[in-house]
């Protein structure tokens, strides 16, 4: 089985947002398996600012994108699996790409847990059954 493109596409994405001073943002499906702010989440969907202003120690590997932000004040730990990402776009433009959601099936531990050291989330949110479909169109970029 070959590794998903994902988290190397997120990847890219982010560098493109660098490279040209815009800010990142990512949309995220919120199941148990996620650990973000739950007074932030809306409709069992939040999103996210991963610029290098907003967050540390942020961590696109393979199968969780990880980092601290502080929301009101308040130091979170964010814990998102890659399946749970539907985009990464620039606040600026819109600019972006998205993504299917792939949510991990119940009970399922995550894809690489000798990489992954992820803690269990304090609290767990039942979202809507099923997730958004990404019907997105392509976008000529110059």
């Amino acid at each position: 089985m070959s590794t998903s493109t994902k988290p190397y596409l997120l990847r890219a994405l982010y560098e493109w947002c660098l490279d040209n001073h815009y800010t990142p943002h990512i949309s995220v499906w919120v199941d148990a398996h996620t650990q973000v702010p739950m007074a932030y989440v809306k409709e069992g969907q939040i999103v996210l600012n991963i610029g290098a202003s907003a967050c540390q120690a942020l961590k696109i590997d393979n199968d969780y994108v990880s980092f601290s932000a502080r929301f009101s004040g308040v130091a979170h730990e964010i814990w998102i699996p890659v399946g749970n990402v539907i985009g990464l776009f620039s606040r600026e433009t819109g600019d972006g790409m998205g993504f299917e959601v792939s949510l991990l099936e119940e009970g399922a531990a995550p894809p690489s847990p000798a990489t992954a050291t992820k803690p269990e989330p304090a609290v767990v949110v039942e979202p809507p059954p099923k997730p958004p479909v990404n019907r997105g169109h392509l976008r000529v970029v110059k």
